[in-house]
């Protein structure tokens, strides 16, 4: 009986729901970036505040507090999410925990002057 109990338990797991674990979300259309987002990004004095606007093109305007402003595009390439701005391209990943969705853009470019930023969407 007890040798079984780690196979229900496996089971129970496998079959059970996984709400409220986060779980990257598949982009089909830039378009689902479109709106506004705040977060922070990792700058030259630590993390910097931040907020963002995305067009339905994957366009976006990006804004430190400190005053730094960047442009830049999201696009999909081999179903992959990925920016291009005047610095710098990168890697971005939209994630989903209890209802808050997270946008997180990684420079390739380690020797880039910021870091990774993460993205809250603004409702």
């Amino acid at each position: 009986m007890w040798m079984r109990l780690p196979l229900v338990l496996a089971a129970v797991f496998a079959l059970s729901p996984l709400d409220g674990i986060a779980g990257e979300k598949q982009i089909v259309d830039v378009k689902e970036l479109a709106g506004s987002w705040r977060g922070s990004v990792m700058g030259v004095q630590g993390e910097e505040p931040a907020t963002m606007i995305v067009t339905a093109n994957g366009s976006y305007r990006a804004t430190t507090t400190p005053g730094s402003t960047t442009e830049g595009k999201f696009y999909l390439q081999d179903g992959k999410l990925r920016y291009r701005s005047s610095g710098t391209t990168g890697t971005a990943s939209l994630s989903e925990d209890e209802g808050i969705t997270v946008l997180t853009v990684m420079p390739e470019d380690a020797n880039y002057r910021t870091g990774s930023a993460k993205y809250q969407r603004v409702r």
